[in-house]
């Protein structure tokens, strides 16, 4: 699956869409290399005390699998923070990634561990 989703401001509301003619500075890659299903994918600005909607909708991020999380023009914040749902109900989440800089996030799972890679 090689998805694409896009943010809508200024909530952090994400749907599966076409590409947008003019992207937003913040669209970034998720890359799940955790070993399981992701069935959630949240997307905050840092600042928000709410997840907002799961950007993933009915779709599924399998191991291996990448999706295109895009952010539409008009948005401000660069910092944010990232949630998952695994298949089995477990949950994790990243904090103050600076998204008008980083173009990759490559999430990771181990023994109770998870932690996350980006470029």
């Amino acid at each position: 699956m090689n998805a694409l989703l896009k943010i809508a401001a200024p909530a952090a509301l994400l749907f599966v869409g076409a590409p947008a003619l003019s992207a937003g500075k913040q669209d970034f890659d998720l890359v799940n290399a955790t070993g399981y299903t992701i069935l959630e994918v949240y997307v905050a600005p840092t600042t928000s005390n709410e997840w907002e909607e799961d950007v993933m909708g009915l779709d599924i991020l399998d191991d291996g699998e990448t999706v295109t999380i895009q952010f539409a023009p008009r948005q401000k914040a660069c910092n944010y923070d990232i949630k998952v749902v695994w298949d089995d109900g477990d949950e994790a989440f990243w904090r103050g990634f600076d998204l008008c800089t980083v173009s990759q996030v490559t999430l990771y799972w181990d023994n109770g561990r998870a932690w996350a890679e980006y470029e």
